[in-house]
């Protein structure tokens, strides 16, 4: 039986620049559009009070731009954990870095890169959802502890907030 139902907010980073082909795919950087897509899903998540309790993000330059801008938007003072793993990043990514998260933490927030973050989208909801540059999908997921969460825990998709909508 589940006493306390989890939220998870996956969030694709926002629109990124390839303005200077120097660069490695890793450390492109938001573009201008990006940067204001970012704060604008900021305002958006303290609005409808989804500010997480712990943010999980890619090491990308554009992943952690996204969140850094983001985070400052909604007041977030948490603790923004950065991994590897989540460039780019596969279900089974998404989920061993969820099982780390200590059960105290009821709504997550988690960053990363498509298609990695639509296919861990689609198996959580069984439903094939599109995450545009910038967009948040909220979920509700029925699990006490994330060390249980796992790639086939269902999960309720609430609401996908897009950029362009806010």
């Amino acid at each position: 039986m589940v006493d306390v139902m989890r939220t998870l907010l996956i969030l694709r980073h926002a629109k990124s620049s390839r303005d200077d082909p120097s660069l490695d795919d890793h450390d492109r950087p938001l573009n201008k559009r990006g940067e204001r897509d970012s704060v604008a899903m900021g305002r958006l998540v303290r609005e409808e009070k989804l500010v997480p309790d712990i943010i999980i993000s890619s090491t990308a330059a554009r992943a952690r731009m996204t969140i850094q801008k983001m985070a400052k938007a909604c007041r977030y003072t948490g603790d923004i954990r950065y991994s590897a793993r989540l460039y780019p990043g596969a279900t089974a990514d998404y989920v061993k870095e969820l099982r780390k998260v200590a059960p105290k933490n009821e709504r997550v927030m988690i960053v990363g890169h498509n298609p990695g973050l639509e296919e861990f989208l689609t198996r959580l909801t069984g439903t094939p959802e599109h995450l545009c540059a910038g967009a948040l999908a909220r979920l509700q997921l029925p699990v006490n502890d994330w060390k249980k969460f796992t790639a086939r825990t269902k999960a309720q998709l609430i609401r996908i907030y897009e950029p362009r909508g806010i």
